[in-house]
């Protein structure tokens, strides 16, 4: 049941991506804003997460899950029926509301139904095997539907999902009265945290509307409601972060490793999408096609390899290779030609990401999981899981308002529209080459196990075989 639930809302953050042209043409996007498409679920979803998890704890985490299932299926419907641009942004919005309300509880009713390691072990690896899955019904069905019946009904789709989805879980979940709402929760907080996110993808998705003097301001607004955020958590009773998690190497290295991780991963979904239908000719459900090796390699090898190869070589090893591997499929994408081919330029760049992705997920979960307390572990997943969507959200706005840029700038020139195009695409798979170098590095150097005789307090040892690991994104 919890697999079914997820699986909705990780199949809509694929489903959108091959319908972005469609929707562009339809309603009028301009370049930079289209992302706002992906961005506006993001957001929210990321900036919810630790309040969500938090409320899930006061009314019940099954009260909690299927209310975020009404909220997302309701809000399928509203984009359904959209009509200009700013419906569809906000229902979005709304989707990123439900979607953060179902997925901050997963985890604590997963873990609570499997007390057992192994049986733990075995459900998590089925849980994100079914990630991927969502991966790839989500872009294959996203193909398939924009180009059958129209982009409207990748939203509509979840309608019969989602009712079947809520019946389900109030019928197999077991209720829990959760600690009750006099507890408290830091509404503040979220406020902050989530508006930090928001303002900061706008500026870089908006850099080039306004001026330089308005850019540098609110560049400079996002790191201040970060700060007061941090004030926020370190003066209220019952905090959304309890800052000593930052006292840890170990948990902040790896989530800083996991935002330029999904943030290159991220661009190549979108961008390499684009690419497919502007530059190559592919339709929607060719691109979706095309697009299915890499889920598929993902689930394959999470299931079949990663908790044997972590326990073998240690996370931090098998971190570092997968980011080899992620490094070097960007750098093959950075070079794809405006008269290029699929299996050429396209397929071996897309199976190095997808081995890499699914070595270094896992990986870098353990890890961060590992560099938390025993009675931290709950703020800790909230943690990665919200970093996870933060790299996403920003990795997605600057990739793609550097390939606009650069297109726009070279068919000013008087090039034709496809080869800016594709000059724009390997642009930005170009600086993805970067942020994975620079995750690369900042895993060889920070994450590396120290040999001490007894660690630090607040920093536990790095265990050799992950942990319980927090939902891993589809590619």
């Amino acid at each position: 049941m919890l697999c079914a639930g997820t699986l909705m809302t990780i199949l809509d953050g694929n489903i959108v991506t091959v319908a972005m042209p469609a929707i562009q043409s339809d309603l009028g996007f301009s370049g930079p804003g289209l992302a706002w498409v992906v961005n506006a679920y993001l957001i929210p979803f990321g900036g919810l997460l630790l309040l969500a998890g938090r409320l899930g704890d006061l009314v019940g985490r099954r009260r909690m899950f299927a209310a975020g299932l009404v909220v997302f299926t309701v809000a399928s419907a509203l984009c359904g029926i959209a009509t200009d641009r700013g419906m569809l942004v906000a229902a979005r919005a709304l989707q990123g509301v439900g979607g953060a309300m179902t997925s901050a509880v997963v985890l604590g009713m997963l873990v609570a139904l499997f007390p057992e390691p192994r049986e733990r072990a075995r459900a998590i690896a089925v849980f994100s095997a079914v990630g991927a899955a969502g991966g790839a019904l989500g872009t294959f069905l996203g193909g398939a539907l924009t180009q059958g019946l129209g982009w409207h009904w990748i939203f509509l789709i979840n309608l019969p999902i989602g009712v079947a989805a809520w019946v389900a879980a109030l019928r197999i979940l077991a209720p829990d009265d959760g600690l009750g709402l006099g507890k408290g929760a830091d509404y503040p907080g979220a406020a902050l945290v989530t508006g930090a996110l928001m303002l900061t993808v706008y500026t870089i998705v908006s850099a080039g509307d306004h001026g330089p003097g308005t850019t540098l301001a609110l560049a400079a607004l996002s790191p201040a409601l970060l700060a007061a955020f941090a004030v926020r958590q370190a003066r209220a009773a019952r905090p959304l972060l309890r800052l000593r998690l930052f006292r840890s190497r170990v948990l902040v290295s790896a989530n800083g490793v996991q935002i330029l991780m999904i943030a290159g991963m991220y661009g190549f979904q979108y961008i390499g999408a684009l690419y497919l239908q502007r530059v190559l000719g592919y339709d929607e459900l060719l691109t979706g096609t095309a697009f299915l090796p890499a889920p598929v390699l993902i689930g394959a090898l999470m299931l079949g390899l990663s908790a044997r190869t972590v326990a073998r070589f240690g996370a931090h090893r098998v971190l570092c290779a997968g980011l080899v591997l992620i490094t070097a499929g960007m750098a093959l994408l950075s070079r794809v030609p405006a008269d290029g081919g699929y299996v050429v330029d396209v397929l071996p760049a897309m199976l190095l990401l997808a081995a890499g992705f699914a070595a270094a997920m896992p990986a870098v979960t353990g890890l961060a999981m590992a560099g938390a307390r025993e009675e931290d572990a709950g703020l800790a997943s909230g943690l990665f899981n919200t970093t996870q969507v933060v790299g996403g959200s920003l990795g997605l706005a600057a990739l793609t308002t550097l390939a606009a840029a650069r297109t726009e700038r070279l068919t000013a020139r008087g090039e034709q529209v496809v080869a800016a195009t594709a000059d724009g695409y390997r642009l930005a798979f170009t600086a993805a080459t970067g942020i994975a170098a620079l995750a690369l590095v900042l895993a060889a150097v920070l994450l590396r196990p120290r040999s001490t005789p007894s660690p630090a307090p607040e920093e536990a040892p790095v265990p050799e075989e992950a942990p319980v690991p927090a939902r891993a994104p589809s590619v």
